[in-house]
């Protein structure tokens, strides 16, 4: 191996070690804003607040997810059943995943049946924090 091509293996190595370490401390951080913002585990959105600190004010806003995983052969079988089989292709991406956009726009009487077929897990929300002074 050449000399500077091991010099910059073992940089990149420790550049990847101090980031695994900063994204923990990130995320600690994140995991303690979230129990002092009291957010929500099912915030599906944004919320935003502003806090002062130190004579400083900040905008905080969190991004909420909520992680869908789809039970293929139950969602036919609902839509078979309910006679929606067309609605399949416009609700839903064939992996399948939900296009949400379209859930939200279509009628209750649509989506409803289909929500036997849908796990719903709460996902790690995200931070963007900016100072406003």
């Amino acid at each position: 191996m050449q000399p500077n091509l091991k010099e910059y293996v073992n940089l990149w190595l420790a550049a990847k070690d101090e980031e695994r370490v900063a994204i923990a401390c990130r995320r600690d951080a994140e995991d303690c804003l979230v129990k002092a913002l009291e957010v929500a585990k099912d915030l599906d959105g944004t919320m935003s607040l502003l806090v002062r600190a130190d004579q400083l004010t900040y905008t905080v806003r969190v991004q909420g997810r909520l992680n869908r995983k789809i039970d293929s052969d139950a969602l036919q079988v609902i839509a078979a059943e309910q006679g929606t089989q067309d609605a399949l292709s416009s609700l839903f991406r064939w992996t399948p995943e939900i296009n949400m956009t379209a859930w939200k726009a279509a009628d209750d009487s649509i989506t409803r049946p289909f929500l036997d077929a849908i796990v719903t897990t709460p996902g790690r929300p995200s931070f963007t924090i900016t100072l406003k002074d």
